[in-house]
């Protein structure tokens, strides 16, 4: 089957995310600057999650533009996705209401670890499927793939020591990924360079 309703779902699912995060977000009860501090730790959580899925939304993409068609394990595989992206404002929510907690900070790195992991299940199906060497060929070594999950591992250890430490790895690799990768593209180009 076409990838069209599978993109068109995942980008609805994405979308509710964002907008559950936001609303996560606390107001201040006073009209003052010094009352928008409080929310200061809450829009540090929300934006770290925003740019998050933000990279995922965008390499979803990416990725669907190589690939043609799509099968049952490619679905269940990108629904996987979806769930442990799903959980991300509840992650969020709890990193930011505890303050940076050790043990939230340690299921926020899980979490991210998960979906990481997930991805990495959907490039796998999406590889077995008809046509997925294409992918394979535009991914080429996917260092930057490979890299991820061990940095969250680090972080995820890194909270025993310093909840801060962590959420500065989990920032580093959020920065990682905000360097345009441009693989797909150049793949796309190299088929087609003409751009039809």
């Amino acid at each position: 089957m076409r990838t069209s309703r599978l993109e068109a779902f995942s980008d609805g699912v994405l979308a509710i995310i964002i907008t559950i995060m936001v609303l996560e977000l606390k107001v201040p009860e006073e009209p003052t600057l010094e009352a928008l501090r409080g929310s200061a730790a809450g829009f540090v959580t929300y934006l770290l999650s925003f740019i998050y899925i933000g990279i995922y939304w965008n390499n979803h993409h990416h990725m669907f533009q190589v690939v043609e068609r799509v099968n049952g394990a490619v679905l269940w595989a990108n629904l996987h996705l979806l769930f442990w992206l799903s959980l991300l404002p509840f992650t969020t929510a709890w990193m930011d209401e505890s303050r940076f907690a050790q043990t939230p900070m340690v299921i926020y790195g899980v979490n991210l670890l998960l979906a990481a992991a997930a991805y990495f299940l959907l490039q796998q199906a999406i590889f077995g499927a008809k046509g997925g060497e294409r992918l394979r060929d535009a991914l080429g070594r996917d260092l930057k793939g490979k890299v991820s999950p061990l940095l969250y591992c680090i972080g995820i250890a890194a909270a025993a020591l310093s909840p801060w430490l962590s959420l500065a790895v989990f920032v580093l690799v959020a920065v990682m990924w905000l360097v345009p990768d441009r693989r797909v593209e150049r793949y796309l180009d190299t088929i087609d360079p003409d751009g039809v």
